[in-house]
């Protein structure tokens, strides 16, 4: 599971990093994003990538009443198959950057945040879907994302049974192009080498 992330990059580094050419995002950079809130969204456009901001909680777009908020995650071993999430993952595929992402431990009843992040410093992209929601009274469309989770790596196996989809930066044009089959697609979707991540304990400017 991803259910919090952090994101405090400033956008003129994330431009750089991940080649934006146009933004088009609205939000609020934190070091403790919560599901319910907007998030970035890298997508592509015309061969050319836009950031926009996303409602995370992903809402199938044939929903009558979405209720209660809509689900952070999409599992990277049914997101092809499932009738949720299968269309979004052959057409609207997204990236959403961040800077690390928590896990919580328990210890003596209390709940420790665990920050994940690259050694480097560098924001990375975790994979994610997306899909446009539109309401019977034909309010203004909501635009809702879902993280990609897959098997944990050797840092995080101890921690939580799933960690978020990291598209290493080699594969990021794949990911977020057309014309890929699944069989490529899926192939992205595996633990991240745990020697280029770390783990500190605490939020923000609390680490330990």
């Amino acid at each position: 599971m991803c259910g919090r992330i952090a994101l405090i990059t400033e956008l003129s580094v994330l431009k750089k990093e991940f080649e934006i050419y146009e933004d088009a995002s609205d939000f609020t950079p934190g070091w403790n994003i919560n599901p319910g809130q907007y998030i970035p969204a890298l997508v592509n456009s015309q061969g050319r990538n836009r950031l926009e901001s996303f409602l995370w909680g992903f809402i199938p777009s044939w929903a009558k009443d979405p209720g209660r908020q809509g689900s952070i995650n999409a599992r990277a071993e049914t997101v092809s198959i499932r009738p949720s999430f299968r269309d979004a993952f052959r057409k609207r595929r997204c990236l959403i950057p961040v800077d690390g992402f928590y896990e919580w431990q328990k210890n003596n009843g209390k709940k420790i945040p665990l920050y994940f992040s690259m050694k480097s410093g560098l924001p990375f992209g975790l994979a994610g879907i997306f899909e446009t929601w539109t309401a019977q009274n034909h309010r203004t469309p909501l635009i809702t994302c879902a993280i990609i989770t897959t098997e944990p790596n050797e840092l995080i196996k101890p921690i939580h049974n799933r960690m978020p989809a990291i598209v290493p930066r080699q594969f990021i044009n794949k990911w977020l192009g057309s014309g890929n089959d699944s069989s490529v697609l899926l192939s992205i979707l595996r633990p991240y080498p745990s020697e280029e991540m770390e783990l500190r304990v605490g939020i923000g400017p609390d680490f330990a």
